[in-house]
């Protein structure tokens, strides 16, 4: 015989059921900028109904894009070309252009959010444009070719330089090199932590990073890692530091704060681009048309999710709402839904993800930002 039920209880089930079900979608008011490389063009992307409106067109193939936190501006770097352009968001077309050097490697904005700082290899320098005019004023000249930067929220610049075996630390106020910080290792990639106070340097060669006290200029540790360190991405409150690279199908953990490794956890294969957004960790996997889930908190499998062809980078909305993710050889921007990661029909590990939503957006797509309207 069949249990009975009150009709209490099949509508306390009900209502539980539909708790547990990923609430209904909204979209995000804003536009998502993707720079694709071979279309020498931004793809724009209208993330309330995640359609696409005409590219912006550019005289030269971008690698990165940046939006402005407060201004309804767009900033897309052409590395090869020395140039930077300025993308009215009104507009949706290029409302300026400045160029500083031959050849740029990356740009940050200050932390005032007036100026565009660009890093140059050729000539070697960190050069300043002020928004109010988009031409190159300050440019702080470098003793070697430069591989990345970024900028402390108290105006300071950690430079990458592998030739030099060296990490140099700038003072932007002053324009004047503070430290020249010999790491004995060819540091290729280089982030701020604690607020500036502690610099991340990694190193492809020997497979470590460095710590360096950012006041100081003082090496705090090397540590040796299980992988070529290609990718950085710190969680939400800058207690972990996710690295993947060539070398093993992880990603190393390492606490800044306590200055050690925390573990290698498998994340899919051939891990690349990441983002984090507690308690997820979306791990791009190019080689498998994937993106892996994980679990930071438990540094279990959440679930993996099939993309478009080569994904490589990832970023999340500012509602939290969505991770983009951009398909290189498929030319595709691929969106996944956050909640559906937590729904009742998605529990059980290795299962895989929904899909929300596949876009495309151009010949091989390498960076996005968002900007809210």
């Amino acid at each position: 015989m069949f249990p009975r039920f009150s009709r209490r209880a099949l509508l306390l089930a009900s209502t539980a059921a539909v708790g547990c079900r990923a609430r209904k979608a909204t979209g995000y008011p804003g536009y998502c900028f993707v720079a694709n490389q071979e279309g020498r063009s931004l793809a724009v992307v209208d993330l309330s109904n995640f359609r696409t409106w005409h590219p912006v067109a550019l005289e030269a193939a971008p690698a990165a894009v940046l939006g402005h936190p407060r201004n309804k501006k767009v900033f897309a770097l052409a590395p090869e070309a020395g140039a930077v352009f300025e993308i009215d968001v009104a507009k949706l077309a290029v409302s300026r252009r400045a160029r500083g050097g031959n050849q740029a490697v990356c740009m940050r904005m200050a932390p005032e959010g007036d100026a565009l700082w660009v890093l140059y290899r050729e000539p070697a320098a960190l050069v300043e444009f002020p928004l109010d005019t988009l031409e190159p004023r300050r440019r702080i000249r470098l003793s070697a070719a430069p591989d990345d930067f970024d900028i402390s929220p108290d105006g300071r610049a950690a430079i990458a330089a592998r030739s030099s075996e060296a990490v140099l630390i700038v003072s932007l106020p002053h324009s004047a090199t503070e430290h020249t910080v010999a790491v004995g290792m060819d540091p290729t990639i280089i982030r701020f932590q604690q607020k500036g106070a502690q610099i991340v340097a990694g190193s492809r060669s020997d497979r470590s990073i460095a710590m360096i006290d950012a006041l100081t200029g003082k090496v705090v540790v090397r540590l040796p890692i299980p992988v070529e360190p290609h990718h950085f991405c710190f969680s939400e409150d800058e207690g972990q530091l996710f690295v993947t690279g060539t070398g093993r199908d992880a990603v190393v953990i390492a606490y800044p704060y306590q200055t050690q490794i925390g573990g290698t956890f498998l994340a899919g294969r051939a891990p690349a681009g990441m983002a984090a957004l507690d308690p997820h960790l979306f791990v791009t996997n190019p080689e498998t048309n994937s993106v892996t889930v994980l679990d930071i908190n438990t540094y279990r499998l959440t679930g993996v999710v099939q993309v478009g062809q080569e994904p490589r980078e990832v970023l999340i909305t500012p509602d939290k709402q969505y991770a983009l993710v951009l398909n290189q050889k498929s030319g595709d921007l691929a969106v996944i839904r956050v909640a559906a990661l937590t729904a009742r029909d998605f529990t059980r590990r290795y299962k895989s993800a929904p899909l929300f939503t596949m876009i495309p957006v151009g010949g091989k797509p390498v960076s996005a930002a968002v900007v809210a309207l």
